[in-house]
């Protein structure tokens, strides 16, 4: 399996975690969900999801999948075309492995 969509599983259990609704959950879990965020997606674009997904845990905005909108914004939204030298085009997205 691809390692992108390896990522959107994780991103998926993740999210179903973050959606369970026990405050006393969402306290912990906001921590630490910001912290895996900066894992997943390096650099500035991994610090802002950080913090979003921990506002996101801490405030009760439950329902708003982060770690999905992120992949989706990552591999989807941010893809980049590039020429090889065969004169084709391949595609590139800013891919950061977990």
């Amino acid at each position: 399996m691809n390692k992108k969509y390896k990522k959107l599983g994780l991103s998926i259990v993740l999210d179903i975690i973050g959606f369970i609704p026990i405050p006393l959950l969402d306290l912990a879990w906001a921590p630490i969900s910001g912290y895996v965020m900066t894992k997943m997606y390096k650099g500035t674009k991994g610090k802002i999801a950080g913090i979003v997904s921990f506002l996101e845990e801490i405030l009760p905005l439950d329902i708003i999948p982060t770690f999905t909108i992120m992949w989706i914004y990552t591999y989807i939204i941010q893809k980049e075309t590039i020429e090889t030298d065969e004169n084709t085009t391949t595609e590139k997205t800013t891919i950061i492995d977990v």
